[in-house]
């Protein structure tokens, strides 16, 4: 079935399934490979996307739900202003160990500055509570959403 959807800011008609999930259609259609699958039941994290903004699990979401909504992806990121201060904050603080839940983790972490510019540790803690680091750079990824919002941080040695 052909489906029509805007990723990254360009529209593309696909020639898939209408359940098949956005993520696979991200990956294997479009060739934009940064989302990661992981659990493959929208608990971890790895596939995170936004749809109009909402951090949104990608490899549970039919891509015949996305509709007219605009998708971004880690590729397109860097297109929001807070995308790409998250994105510089990630280098500054040197987050990423192995790397492989990061774009969720920016994804998440660019959402959550959309909503709540100065967020608590609390803020934090609760609204990345979903996205797990298999390496445990959640002290890291805390001070890296600081940087973003505009705090001074020290990085850890």
């Amino acid at each position: 079935m052909a489906i029509s959807l805007t990723v990254n800011g360009t529209t593309h008609t696909v020639d898939v399934d209408e359940a098949t999930p956005l993520l696979w259609v991200l990956r294997d259609v479009l060739d934009l490979k940064g989302s990661k699958y992981g659990c493959g039941s929208g608990l971890c994290g790895a596939c995170t996307v936004h749809i109009n903004g909402v951090a949104t699990r990608s490899c549970v979401t039919p891509v015949a739900g996305v509709g007219d909504s605009a998708v971004t992806t880690i590729e397109g990121i860097s297109q929001n202003p807070i995308g790409q201060k998250v994105q510089e904050a990630w280098l500054e603080i040197d987050v990423a160990q192995c790397g492989y839940c990061q774009a969720g983790q920016i994804m998440s972490a660019t959402a959550l500055l959309e909503k709540t510019p100065k967020p608590t540790d609390a803020d934090i803690d609760m609204h990345m509570s979903g996205n797990i680091c298999r390496c445990a750079t959640y002290n890291r990824i805390r001070t890296a959403i600081k940087a973003a919002a505009g705090e001074p941080v020290k990085k850890e040695a």
